[in-house]
């Protein structure tokens, strides 16, 4: 028992470790982006490794913000990402509600055909969608960012999952009752679904986030960039800026940080509860 009890514990001490070394491996990077963003540009450019600047500095912040219109296109983010993010979680819940819970023909065919959508690349459907938002007559504007990417096969398929799990007793006394597919959506799904609606709208709002090929090929005015696009911009003005740079893809990484920090719980349960079944 003694023998047993040791090895368990040496397990348990080389997967904590383990997690150390990973963790600091995988968090390194976004602490040296922290360092860089708060060095002088003297410390930068005399070439010295340091993992702590000698003198903290909010110069590449000030710099950043007086030379771009920073807070535009943190507006503009903000605004597509939330707004992708309704739209998201909204046809992703309805969706997966009709996979797992109605019958029809063709519903198998239907899911599978929509999961094999995720093989297409986004670069294959680029040119035949610059084409529709040029008909539809909203290249340039935030609808032509918003509109193409508002719905997620992945989304339907983790809300089908979920769904899948609910139990049907409850639906079927609620069907027992009188109640339509519209109240038993309302009434019992959507309540349920809670840490689902937290892992849809972060997905969605991370992926949206950072999405940088389609927002710079719809988007043609300064004003409308988002902050990957404003990266590339300041990178292409001042290639050598590293401090600059790293204060600015700070100032993009910190909100989903913060996001993901804040709602982490929801974010782990509903991938829990999802079961990928």
């Amino acid at each position: 028992m003694t023998t047993i009890s040791r090895r368990g514990r040496t397990g348990r001490r080389l997967r904590v470790a383990l997690a150390v070394v990973v963790s600091a491996v995988v968090l390194f990077p976004l602490y040296w982006m922290v360092v860089v963003a708060f060095s002088t540009r003297s410390e930068l450019l005399g070439g010295e490794f340091r993992l702590w600047p000698q003198t903290l500095t909010l110069q590449n912040f000030r710099r950043v913000f007086d030379s771009y219109p920073v807070l535009t296109w943190f507006g503009n983010s903000v605004a597509i990402a939330v707004v992708v993010a309704l739209i998201s979680v909204a046809a992703s819940l309805l969706g997966g509600y009709a996979f797992a819970l109605l019958r029809f023909r063709g519903a198998n065919t239907l899911f599978l055909v929509t999961l094999s959508t995720l093989m297409i690349p986004v670069q294959v459907i680029m040119v035949p969608l610059f084409g529709l938002v040029t008909d539809l007559k909203i290249y340039g504007s935030y609808w032509a960012v918003i509109l193409p990417t508002a719905a997620s096969a992945f989304g339907v398929f983790l809300a089908r999952q979920f769904i899948i799990g609910i139990p049907r007793e409850l639906v079927e006394s609620a069907r027992i009752d009188g109640a339509g597919h519209l109240r038993v959506f309302r009434s019992i799904v959507l309540p349920l679904c809670r840490p689902l609606i937290a892992v849809l709208f972060f997905m969605s709002l991370l992926q949206t986030w950072n999405d940088f090929a389609w927002p710079l090929i719809a988007l043609k005015q300064n004003e409308l960039f988002t902050l990957p696009i404003g990266l590339l911009y300041l990178q292409g003005q001042f290639g050598s800026d590293y401090g600059g740079t790293m204060a600015f893809a700070l100032l993009n990484v910190t909100p989903m940080v913060v996001l993901f920090l804040v709602f982490q719980r929801y974010f782990v349960q509903g991938f829990a509860r999802t079961g990928i079944r």
